[in-house]
């Protein structure tokens, strides 16, 4: 349409958005259809952040606050960030947002010009490269692959940089793959980018909490403190606390660079909701002892799936070290064809053909950079994941 913006024109709907959506209009239209593409954990949020949020309701927290979050929940982030990771942050160094997305994107928004490069390893997060075309910067990919276990090599870093770069993207456990990084793996990345001084560091730790096997989780700025000054460290309470629509996320980072986000965000959205910031202050503040049985039957659920899919024909399915996301390779199905005669010569033929044939959604690897693959999210019943690997296996075997 004539009206509408060149800056919109460079970017895409959410794949991820885009799959959920097209799974809720099938099963409102009668069909039986299982949904494997939103990253949102299925427990309730817990008992006690639901109370916090009630009793902030009854003293009348409706109000606004201060646009980047309130006293109380940059004290809670500060705590946060000192007791899990051992980064020593003061409040004015501390950006509340709407969800960890809106963190990213602000700083984003508040620091890239025309030909500025962030780098980014794929696959990735599918709106990491669209925000930075909408911001006016350059995403340059880094590919990875199942033999790296979808871990990028510090010389494939070497290579990407430039004297335009402006940010690496880091997401560790990563969402699709949950491939998650050692310490020692992480220093081999900041020892490039103690190189490269004109080059930041977006560190997304939103899956931090949602670990197994005993993998002892690190960030950027804790591995390397040379890189602290320029390193953005986000999180939030989505996942870890169940809380994807309370819609908080956080961010620790140098003053001016948090500064120029509030800036950027006082005339947006200004402040996220009341509401949503008390949760999120019982959620840092409270018990925690949840968390190890979530993340128990988040293993269990990963070790079904991993089994499952790995008797799928063609299908080969690595087995994640964090997040709640396998991403298997389809690559021994491309080339093959349908019952009814159509060949899938993509990954996206191969999850369309699972939604038509067996009505499983997923999400095809291409949206997240990296192909021939697909997203599963097995944060989902046991009994669900079970169907699903059933179907597809059974579309698997169907395959000639």
């Amino acid at each position: 349409m004539p009206f509408l913006s060149t800056a919109l024109q460079r970017i895409k709907p959410s794949a991820t958005i885009a799959v959920t959506n097209r799974a809720r209009e099938l099963k409102a239209a009668g069909r039986d259809v299982i949904g494997l593409g939103a990253g949102e954990p299925d427990f309730d949020t817990p008992a006690h952040i639901r109370d916090a949020a009630k009793a902030a309701l009854d003293r009348g927290e409706t109000r606004y606050t201060a646009v980047d979050g309130t006293p109380e929940l940059k004290r809670a982030i500060v705590a946060k960030f000192k007791r899990e990771n051992g980064l020593s942050y003061e409040p004015a160094q501390i950006s509340v947002g709407t969800g960890g997305k809106q963190v990213l994107f602000n700083a984003l928004m508040a620091t890239l010009d025309p030909g500025d490069e962030v780098v980014i390893p794929a696959p990735y997060w599918v709106s990491y490269p669209d925000m930075v075309h909408l911001c006016g910067g350059t995403p340059v990919i880094v590919p990875t692959s199942l033999a790296t276990g979808f871990k990028m090599r510090p010389a494939d870093l070497v290579r990407a940089i430039t004297p335009r770069t402006k940010w690496i993207i880091f997401n560790s456990p990563s969402n699709p793959s949950g491939a998650a990084y050692t310490r020692d793996e992480i220093k081999a990345v900041t020892d490039v980018l103690v190189r490269h001084p004109q080059v930041w560091v977006m560190s997304d730790d939103m899956y931090e909490h949602i670990v197994y096997d005993d993998f002892v989780f690190a960030s950027p700025a804790q591995v390397e403190p040379r890189l602290y000054e320029r390193t953005l460290t986000v999180n939030g309470v989505s996942k870890a606390y169940a809380m994807t629509g309370w819609r908080i996320g956080y961010g620790g980072g140098p003053k001016a660079l948090i500064a120029a986000m509030a800036t950027l965000q006082s005339q947006s959205t200004s402040n996220p909701a009341a509401v949503s910031q008390a949760a999120a202050v019982a959620a840092l503040n409270g018990p925690q002892d949840f968390l190890p049985g979530w993340v128990k039957a988040f293993k269990d659920r990963r070790d079904l799936v991993v089994s499952m899919l790995n008797q799928a024909t063609g299908i080969a399915c690595p087995s994640p070290q964090g997040a709640f996301y396998v991403y298997p390779s389809c690559a021994g199905t491309i080339g093959k064809r349908t019952p009814d005669g159509k060949t899938i010569a993509s990954d996206s033929d191969f999850v369309t053909y699972l939604l038509e044939a067996e009505g499983v959604a997923v999400v095809q690897g291409e949206a997240f950079g990296l192909s021939p693959h697909f997203r599963i999210s097995y944060a989902t019943s046991t009994e669900e994941l079970t169907r699903a690997c059933e179907r597809i296996q059974r579309a698997c075997a169907a395959l000639r």
